[in-house]
Order: C-alpha cells, then structure tokens, then sequence
C-alpha cells in the first residue's frame, strides 16, 4: 500500500522561499526507497522494516496521507539544501505515530559546534560556522556543553556576530553570560567547571593622552574644545584624545595632535601619567602625558571638535585660573617646566621583544647618569 510521508524542515526561519518550495512529496513502500542521504543523515534499521515487533513507527502509523503529523525528509528535499547545512541544521526533524508518540532524530555528528580548543583548556567556537536556525542552535549548543562538560573543558567562549543577534538569548537562556560587545559583536563566556569563574574579565581601562607641545619661542600648543564642562570654557589646554585599538602610546600622542591642530609632531618622552577610577562606564583610566617636539608650526583646526587652537607663551599659559587652582593641571605643567630645565628624565620607549609571547612591545623607561643628577643626557 502506497503511503504518503511529508518534510517538513524544523522552524527553520532562515529557509528562503525558494528552498521551501522545493519541500516535496512522494509516495514509498518502506524507508528503503531514499535513493541519496547526504553526510549526517543516518538510516536506522528499524525504520527499514515494518515487522518490527513493538515498533511504534511502522508503517501503520502513518495511516492517513492527509495527516500532518507525518513529516520526512524527501530525496528532492535533501538535495536541495545541500550535504552540509542539512547536516549541521536542516536534519532536526520529528516522526509521529498515531498515538501521539515522538521520536526525536538527530545524527551524532552534528551535537557538536565547530570550534577550537584554546590554550588553557577552554573552547573557543567559530563564529563563522554557526547553524542559520535559531532552533538547531539552541539544540547543537546544549549538546556541545554535555559534550565538553564530559571532556573536561573549562571556559567556553561565543562571539555572535551583530548579524546572528537573535541568537544572543538563546545563548543566555543555556547559562552563557555577557563578557564584552562591539560594533560588528557580542562575546559570551560560559564557565563550566564548579567554583568562581577564572576567564579574564572585560577591559577594565581606558587610555588617554595628552600632547604637551612646546617651539622654540618657549610656546605652547593649546587648544579651546567646542564640546566641554561648563567649567572649562573658555580654557586653553594641551591636545588630549584617547588610544586607539592596537595603537602605541607614543604614537597616539602625535596622531591626536595632528587631528586637532594640524601640527606635525615627534615623541620625546612620557613626562607623567594619572590613573583615575570610576570614570565613563565606570572603568578605570589612565591618562599619560607626553612631551613632543613640533615638527611644523602652521596650525589647521579640527572644526568637528575644536573650538580654537594656537601658540600660547608658556608664562601666560601657566597662570590661567584653571591651572594655578588645579593641583593636578598645576603639577603636571611643573614636572613638564623641569624636563624642560634639565631637572626631570621621563620616560622614553623602547622596542624588546620578549621570550613568553615572541612579541615586540614597547618599554617605556628612561636611563640616567648616578654622576648627572641634572638629567642634561635626556
């Protein structure tokens, strides 16, 4: 007797239209009729045979053409997904009886996410190979934390890219925590073994600097920014800005300088540094002060942040308001003063590489004569 079997593919919202309308019927006497079954997609010897005692997916059950409850996979269907994805997404699918009953099929080969083990016994999964459904997410991800609960693992880290964001709650619904986000991602972390989590934590600092820049004619560069406290308006400041990703201290001094004023630069040292607390987003700061030599004198002004910008005698720049009653503005234009007298080494970089990580950094370190207390060799 020819028996009716319909595909159904599970939840699957990222089909297009065009893959559901190759979802097809056919008619078969047995399972045995699938001409191709793609990697992933398993045949189980007790649906090869309708005589199976106690069986309660014999043919029997699938009484009725008309009934919804039957769903398969086609032959015309599996092709037209395609070996992979189908395995990795498109073969969670369901049989039902006509009792109600259900059996779940889903192929060993696809319980785990693709990733890769990192250094200290944690996982790391590819952002480039998650499923496309949310629903094949949500089961491969439950099954890939068995998986490396049973191995082992310790921390397991999820980069969602900003396009694959409706799988973001999935991910917390399983116990996966924010760690950090930015514009193109968001990264989750889950701790597996029992006690307090030891995965670094988010960044915890933000770096600026500052260009103190000073000519010949005992001048500084300073500049008035468009957008300030109340407080500072109308004062006349040292170029200021913050690092940006994988840039060096030093080198981010003389790009902020050129951005607001347009004057060229060249690092001498760092003069000094403060490390604040609890300032935007409640993270951690540190602010390095750096000592530069121009380069060019001719001034063009950032008109996006900038207000104002010129060469300000370095006597009239020290007694504005703001820097005589600062005890912070004060000390820094006071050590800035003595390294220009000789009396002050700060702290120039140097490029080492070292033998843990096989890195170039830079090492910011100055070195003074026992016999020159008056630093005339920096």
């Amino acid at each position: 007797m020819s028996v009716l079997m319909e595909m159904s593919l599970f939840q699957s919202k990222s089909m297009s239209a065009s893959e559901m309308a190759q979802v097809g019927r056919m008619y078969s006497n047995s399972f045995t009729s699938f001409r191709y079954l793609p990697v992933g997609i398993k045949v189980f010897p007790q649906f090869c045979s309708c005589a199976c005692t106690g069986n309660p997916l014999k043919a029997s059950s699938f009484s009725h053409p008309s009934s919804s409850n039957n769903r398969y996979l086609s032959t015309n269907a599996i092709g037209s997904v395609g070996g992979d994805k189908l395995a990795a997404e498109t073969s969670l699918f369901q049989i039902f009886g006509t009792n109600g009953a259900k059996s779940n099929l889903f192929p060993r080969d696809i319980r785990v996410l693709d990733a890769f083990d990192d250094e200290y016994g944690g996982v790391i999964v590819d952002p480039e190979r998650l499923p496309e459904n949310a629903d094949a997410f949500a089961y491969i991800l439950h099954s890939s934390l068995s998986n490396w609960k049973m191995e082992g693992k310790k921390g397991i880290w999820l980069k969602l890219p900003v396009e694959r964001a409706e799988l973001v709650p999935v991910a917390v619904k399983e116990g996966f925590q924010y760690h950090h986000a930015e514009r193109g991602y968001v990264m989750l972390t889950y701790w597996i073994p029992e006690g307090p989590c030891m995965l670094p934590a988010n960044a915890s600092h933000q770096v600026g600097v500052g260009g103190f820049v000073i000519n010949d004619n005992n001048e500084v560069l300073v500049v008035q920014e468009k957008h300030c406290a109340p407080t500072c308006v109308g004062f006349w400041k040292i170029p200021t800005g913050f690092i940006l990703e994988s840039e060096e201290i030093f080198t981010g001094a003389v790009r902020e300088v050129k951005e607001e004023t347009g004057i060229d630069t060249e690092f001498v040292e760092v003069i000094a540094f403060r490390h604040a607390h609890n300032v935007a987003f409640e993270k951690s700061d540190l602010f390095f002060i750096c000592m530069l030599k121009p380069l060019s004198t001719q001034i063009i002004v950032d008109d996006l942040e900038i207000e104002a910008a010129k060469w300000m005698p370095l006597a009239e720049f020290v007694e504005q308001p703001l820097v005589k009653e600062d005890s912070m503005f004060k000390k820094v234009i006071s050590i800035c003063i003595a390294r220009l007298g000789k009396r002050y080494c700060g702290l120039s970089s140097h490029q080492v590489v070292s033998k843990f990580d096989g890195r170039l950094s830079s090492l910011y370190y100055n070195v003074v004569d026992t016999q020159d207390f008056n630093c005339s060799n920096c």
